[in-house]
C-alpha cells in the first residue's frame, strides 16, 4: 500500500520534546509530511519510558493531521451536506466536495485516505515495537498505551468506513468495505489486499473499542490529559456513536448507561466526571478542557492546522477567509437562532456582510482552536435517540431536555413534539443539528438514516441533491490505492 509509505517511511517517528508535552506544540506543522528534527532511529526508539511516551503522543499527532481529524475530515462532513453555502469557489478549499463532483484523483479523496491509513500503519508499528519492549515500562502502562493505540485505530477505521463505504444499515454491512490492515507494513510487499465487508470493518472497530475500554485508565492526572488522551469513558462514548451508526439501539443504551445515570443531573459516576458545561459557549473557548470535552485534539500557535485546513478559516468571516457561510434555509432557520430566542447557542452565530457565519471556531491567525471529537452533549443525544427508538420516551425526553435547558433553562417543548416516538425522534434529530452544527455530524447522520444529501444553492454556485442510490452518496476509492493495490476494487 504505497500511499502509506510515501508519508511514513521510517519505522518510528517520534517527538522527544514537544510531543511529550501532551502534543500542545510540535516542531513541524504537519507531522506526516515532514520528518521531525527530533527523529530517532528504530533501534533505540523504545529505550526509555520517556521515548515510549513521546511515541504515544506522536500517534495522536498523526490522527490530528490537518488532512485528517485536525481539520479537513470534519470540514468535508459539513460541506457535503446542506448547512453551509459556498462563498468563494476554490478547488483547494472544498469546492468539489461541496458540489459532489470529486473523483478518485481529487486531492481530498486521496489525501484523506492516505493520511488515515498512514495513521493506522503508525499505530501498528508502535504496537509492534512496544510488544517487543514490554520490560521497559510497567504492565499498567503497557496496557494503557496499547489501549490508546487501539482506540485510535478504531477511530481511524470508523472515519474511513463512513466516508468510503456504503452505510451499514443499508444491508447490515454486506457491502464492500475497506482493506482491513492490522499489521505493521514497512515495504510494498503486502500492498495487495482485498476489501473486507462493511460488517467486518465494524466488527474490528467495536473489538478495538471494547479492548481499549478494558485497558484504558479511568482518568489522568490533569484536566488537559483527560480531554486530549483516551480514557475509559472516551472509548465508551465513541461506542455509543458507532452502535448508533449501525442502528443497534440496545447496545447504544448499554454503553451510554455506563457513563450517563438514569436520572438528572447527568454526569459520569466513574472515571472522568464528564458532564455538560454550564455555558455552551465556554466549550469552544478558554482552556477547552472542561468536563464536557470527552475527547478533543489540542492545537497551539506552534501546532495548528494551517490556513486552508482550519475550521475557523472556512466558517468565519473574520478571522477566517469567509469560505462558507451558513445556509439560511438550514438549521439556523430554527427559532433557536432567532433574535427573540433566549437560547445561548445563538451566540455562536454572527451576522456579517448580510450572511450568517459559524463562530464555534474563532482563534485568529494560527487558527489554533481545539477540535472537539467527542462531547458529552453528543453522548446524551445518542442515548436519547436510542431510548426513543426503543420505546423509553420518558428517559429520551429527560436527556433531550438536559441538552436544551443547558442553553435555555426556561424552554419547554410542545406536547406534540415529544408525545409520540416518531415526534420525539424527529425533535431529537433536530436538536442534534442545533447542538452539533459545524462539528462534522451532519453527513454521518444523513447517511446512517439513509436520507438524501440535500440540494443547496447560493450566489456563487448550486449543488443538486444526492440520493442514497447514487454512486456519489459516498466517496470514491483513492486512485493511488487503486493503482498500488491489485486486489482493490473501486466503488460502483
Amino acid at each position: 500500500m504505497r500511499t502509506v509509505y510515501k508519508n511514513y517511511k521510517s519505522a518510528v517517528l517520534c517527538f522527544l520534546g514537544a510531543a511529550a508535552l501532551l502534543m500542545n506544540t510540535s516542531c513541524e506543522k504537519d507531522f506526516l509530511e515532514r520528518v521531525p528534527l527530533t527523529n530517532i532511529s528504530s533501534s533505540n526508539a523504545f529505550d526509555t519510558p520517556e521515548r515510549i511516551l513521546a511515541q504515544v503522543n506522536a500517534l495522536y499527532l498523526s490522527v490530528k493531521n490537518s488532512q485528517f481529524y485536525g481539520g479537513r475530515y470534519i470540514i468535508y462532513n459539513e460541506l457535503r451536506a446542506d448547512e453551509f453555502i459556498l462563498n468563494k469557489p476554490n478547488v483547494q478549499t472544498g469546492q468539489l466536495t461541496w458540489s459532489h463532483t470529486v473523483n478518485s484523483s481529487t486531492s481530498e479523496v486521496q489525501n484523506l485516505w492516505s493520511n488515515a491509513y498512514a495513521s493506522i500503519n503508525m499505530i501498528h508499528i508502535f504496537m509492534q515495537g512496544l510488544q517487543a519492549n514490554q520490560s521497559k515500562i510497567s504492565p499498567a502502562l503497557y496496557a494503557n498505551y496499547i489501549a490508546e493505540a487501539k482506540f485510535l485505530r478504531g477511530l481511524c477505521y470508523f472515519a474511513l468506513v463512513q466516508q468510503y463505504a456504503r452505510p451499514y444499515i443499508e444491508d447490515n454491512g454486506a457491502s464492500a468495505g475497506l482493506p482491513l490492515r492490522l499489521a505493521a507494513e514497512q515495504t510494498a510487499q503486502n500492498n495487495a489486499l482485498a476489501r473486507s465487508s462493511v460488517a467486518e470493518i465494524y466488527n474490528q472497530i467495536t473489538k478495538d473499542l471494547d479492548e481499549a475500554e478494558s485497558g484504558l485508565p479511568l482518568n489522568y492526572p490533569t484536566a488537559a490529559t483527560n480531554a486530549t488522551r483516551a480514557h475509559r469513558n472516551t472509548a465508551i462514548a465513541l461506542k455509543t456513536r458507532v452502535y448508533l451508526t449501525k442502528g443497534e439501539f440496545a447496545k447504544v443504551i448499554a454503553e451510554a448507561s455506563k457513563i450517563v445515570p438514569a436520572t438528572a443531573p447527568f454526569q459520569a459516576a466513574s472515571g472522568v466526571a464528564n458532564k455538560l458545561e454550564a455555558n455552551v459557549v465556554s466549550v469552544f473557548e478558554g482552556s477547552y478542557t472542561g468536563n464536557e470535552a470527552v475527547f478533543s485534539l489540542p492545537m497551539s500557535t506552534l501546532d495548528a492546522p494551517g490556513g486552508q485546513n482550519a475550521l475557523a478559516y472556512y466558517f468565519t468571516f473574520q478571522p477566517g477567509n469567509a469560505e462558507y457561510f451558513l445556509n439560511a434555509s438550514g438549521t439556523i432557520a430554527d427559532p433557536v437562532f432567532s433574535p427573540a430566542s433566549a437560547d445561548a447557542r445563538k451566540n455562536l452565530i454572527v451576522k456579517q456582510q448580510d450572511q450568517m457565519w459559524l463562530y464555534k471556531y474563532k482563534v485568529a491567525a494560527t487558527y489554533a482552536d481545539y477540535i472537539p471529537v467527542i462531547r458529552y452533549a453528543e453522548t446524551l443525544l445518542n442515548y436519547a435517540e436510542a431510548a426513543a427508538k426503543s420505546g423509553n420516551l420518558p428517559l429520551a425526553t429527560q436527556l433531550l431536555y438536559a441538552v436544551r435547558k443547558r442553553s435555555d433553562a426556561a424552554y419547554s417543548f410542545t406536547p406534540a413534539s415529544v408525545g409520540t416516538p416518531a415526534a420525539l425522534v424527529s425533535t431529537i434529530m433536530q436538536e442534534r443539528r442545533i447542538e452539533l452544527l459545524g462539528e462534522g455530524f451532519r453527513v454521518p447522520d444523513l447517511l446512517r438514516t439513509l436520507q438524501p444529501l440535500p440540494a443547496k444553492a447560493g450566489p456563487a454556485a448550486t449543488s443538486p441533491a444526492v440520493l442514497p442510490t447514487e454512486g456519489k452518496y459516498i466517496w470514491p476509492i483513492s486512485a493511488a490505492e487503486l493503482s498500488t493495490n491489485d486486489l482493490m476494487r473501486p466503488n460502483p
